[in-house]
C-alpha cells in the first residue's frame, strides 16, 4: 500500500461508522432494525467496509438484492465516502480491498441457518474464503427457531467470526417496552448489541438499545438520507 493509499484508508476509517471496534467480538451477534427503505443495508455496508480497511474478511449474504446489486452498495458508498472527504485516487484502494468481501445471495424461501453453516463450512474447507464478519441481510426471524440460531452463535465461536442481521420491522408493529421489535424478541437473548435506526425530520438516528452504540467524535450517528452515509450529529442540529 502507498503512502497515498494508507492516507486514504486513514481518513475514511476516521469517517466511516464510527469507534466500531470492539463493538462486536468472534462470537457475537448485532441487529439494526427499521423500517423498509430506511437504510439498513448502507449502515451495514459502511460497517463492512470499515472492516474490510482493517484487513478483515467479511461475508455479505444477501436474501433479497442480487450479487451486482450489493456489489454496487459497496463501490459506491466507498467511492462517496471517498469523494466526502476530498480524496483523489482511492480506485487503487478500493481495489485492494476487494478480495476481502464475498457476497451470497438465497432466495428467502431457499434460506435455512443450516443451509448457510454447510456453505460455510464448504468456503472455509476450500480455502475459498474464512470470515471474520458475516452479514445476513434479511433474515428471517419468524421462520427461525432459538435453537437454530444458538447454533449458528456457536459457529460463529468456533469459526472467529460475529455476525449482523438486519430485522425489517412495519409501521404498525408495537415494539416491546425495551424498544426491541416483537420478531426479534424470542431470539433477542442471543444478540450483544441492537441498533434502531429511526426518521427523524431530514435524517435517521442510530441509536442503541442493548449493547455498545456507534459513535463519532462530537456525538451520536445519523444517516443522511440524500447520501446514505453516516455523519455524526451536529450540536444544536
Amino acid at each position: 500500500m502507498t503512502i497515498r493509499e494508507e492516507q486514504i484508508r486513514e481518513k475514511l476509517l476516521e469517517s466511516l461508522a464510527g469507534k466500531a471496534e470492539g463493538l462486536l467480538e468472534a462470537g457475537r451477534f448485532g441487529a439494526v432494525f427499521a423500517h423498509a427503505g430506511i437504510g439498513k443495508t448502507a449502515l451495514m455496508v459502511q460497517l463492512a467496509i470499515r472492516s474490510m480497511l482493517r484487513g478483515k474478511n467479511v461475508l455479505h449474504v444477501s436474501l433479497h438484492d442480487p450479487v451486482q446489486k450489493v456489489a454496487l452498495w459497496y463501490e459506491e458508498l466507498f467511492q462517496d465516502a471517498a469523494r466526502r472527504q476530498g480524496m483523489a485516487g482511492a480506485q487503487r484502494l478500493w481495489e485492494s480491498l476487494v478480495p476481502h468481501r464475498f457476497i451470497m445471495t438465497f432466495r428467502v424461501d431457499g434460506f435455512s441457518v443450516p443451509r448457510l453453516a454447510e456453505r460455510l463450512e464448504d468456503l472455509a474447507a476450500q480455502g475459498i474464503f474464512r470470515p471474520e464478519m458475516v452479514i445476513i441481510d434479511g433474515f428471517p426471524f419468524e421462520e427461525t427457531s432459538l435453537e437454530a440460531l444458538a447454533d449458528l452463535k456457536k459457529m460463529a465461536g468456533q469459526g472467529g467470526f460475529y455476525g449482523w442481521f438486519t430485522v425489517h420491522t412495519h409501521r404498525y408493529e408495537t415494539p416491546e417496552a425495551d424498544g426491541i421489535p416483537q420478531r426479534l424478541k424470542p431470539v433477542s437473548s442471543l444478540f450483544d448489541v441492537v441498533l434502531e435506526m429511526t426518521p427523524d425530520k431530514e435524517r435517521i438516528r442510530i441509536r442503541s438499545l442493548k449493547g455498545a452504540g456507534l459513535t463519532l467524535e462530537g456525538g451520536s450517528l445519523l444517516l443522511d438520507p440524500s447520501s446514505m452515509l453516516i455523519r455524526a450529529e451536529v450540536a444544536g442540529g
